[in-house]
C-alpha cells in the first residue's frame, strides 16, 4: 500500500507484494524491498522509480533459496544489509542457519552474521560503525502451529561493530527481554537513539533507546495485538515515526529532527 501524508489517503501500489516485509529506498530514491516466504519471492528485490521495473539483487546464497528475507537497511555505500529468518511458510528450509547478509554494489552476497537464532529487524547508526539487530526467536518454524504448550527462545537487541568493508563482529547485548516477546522492527534517527518495535504484552508499542541500551522513551500503540515495523521520515525540518501494526499505520511526531541518513 502507499499512504500520502499530505492528503491522508491510501491506495494499493502493487498486489500480490510477492510477501514484501522490510521497505527502504535507495540513495537514487529506488524502493528496495525483501520478500518472504509462504508463496513469496524469498529474494531482495529492487523497483526502479522511474520505470516501476524491478529486479531481483538477491534470490539464491550459494545456490539455494533463502529462508524468507525480512528486513533490510542501506548503507552510504549503496550496500544492503538484511535478515533471513522464517516465521511461517510451506517451503523448505534450505539455508543451514537464519543469518545475516550484505549485498555489495558488484551484485556478489556475503553471510557477514550467523550468531543470532531469528535475525529480525536490522539498523545501522547514523556514523555506519555500528550494526544493530534486532533477536525475535520464538523457536517456531511457522508461528500459526496448533495452540499448545509453547516456550520462547533469544528475545535481545543487538549491536556489532562494522568494519569499513562491512563485516560485523563483536556482539554486544544492549537490551534482553527475557520472556516477553522482543523486537521486531527498528530504527535509529540522526542523534543515534534506536527506535524498536515491541509486542510484549506489558507494554506493547515503540520503545525508544540511547546507543547504550538505556530506555529513554515510550510510544503505546493503541487498540492492536502487534506491532511490527517502523520508519522514520523527515520532511521540512519535522520528522515523523510511522508505525505498522495489526489493525493500521499509526504515526507520531518525534522530538529528534532529521534522520540517520
Amino acid at each position: 500500500m502507499v499512504y500520502d501524508p499530505v492528503t491522508g489517503q491510501t491506495a494499493l501500489y502493487r498486489s500480490p507484494s510477492g510477501m514484501a516485509a522490510g521497505i527502504k529506498f535507495d540513495h537514487d530514491g529506488n524502493m528496495v524491498v525483501t520478500e518472504g516466504a509462504d508463496f513469496g519471492g524469498r529474494s531482495v528485490i529492487r523497483t526502479d522509480a522511474k520505470t516501476g521495473r524491478s529486479t531481483i539483487l538477491a534470490g539464491l546464497y550459494k545456490g539455494r533459496p533463502f529462508n524468507a528475507p525480512n528486513d533490510l537497511d542501506i548503507d552510504e555505500r549503496g550496500r544492503i544489509y538484511f535478515t533471513d529468518p522464517r516465521y511461517f511458510g510451506y517451503e523448505t528450509i534450505e539455508q543451514p542457519v537464519s543469518g545475516v547478509y550484505r549485498i555489495d554494489p558488484d551484485g556478489s552476497v556475503h553471510l557477514i552474521l550467523a550468531d543470532i537464532a531469528r535475525p529480525n529487524g536490522i539498523a545501522l547508526s547514523p556514523d555506519q560503525k555500528t550494526l544493530y539487530v534486532a533477536e525475535l526467536d520464538p523457536l517456531l518454524s511457522d508461528w500459526r502451529i496448533d495452540k499448545v504448550p509453547q516456550a520462547s527462545g533469544a528475545m535481545r537487541l543487538l549491536a556489532y561493530d562494522l568494519a569499513a568493508d562491512g563485516s560485523a563482529s563483536n556482539q554486544k547485548v544492549l537490551v534482553d527481554y527475557g520472556k516477553e516477546t522482543g523486537p521486531d522492527g527498528i530504527a535509529v534517527d540522526s542523534a543515534g537513539n534506536i527506535y524498536a518495535a515491541v509486542s510484549a504484552a506489558s507494554r506493547l508499542g515503540v520503545r525508544v533507546y540511547s546507543p547504550d541500551g538505556k530506555e529513554i522513551a515510550f510510544v503505546p500503540v493503541p487498540d492492536v495485538s502487534a506491532v511490527t515495523n517502523i520508519a522514520l521520515a523527515t520532511e521540512s525540518d519535522r520528522t515523523w515515526l510511522y508505525i505498522t501494526a495489526t489493525k493500521g499505520l499509526y504515526r507520531i511526531e518525534t522530538r529528534i529532527h532529521g534522520e540517520a541518513r
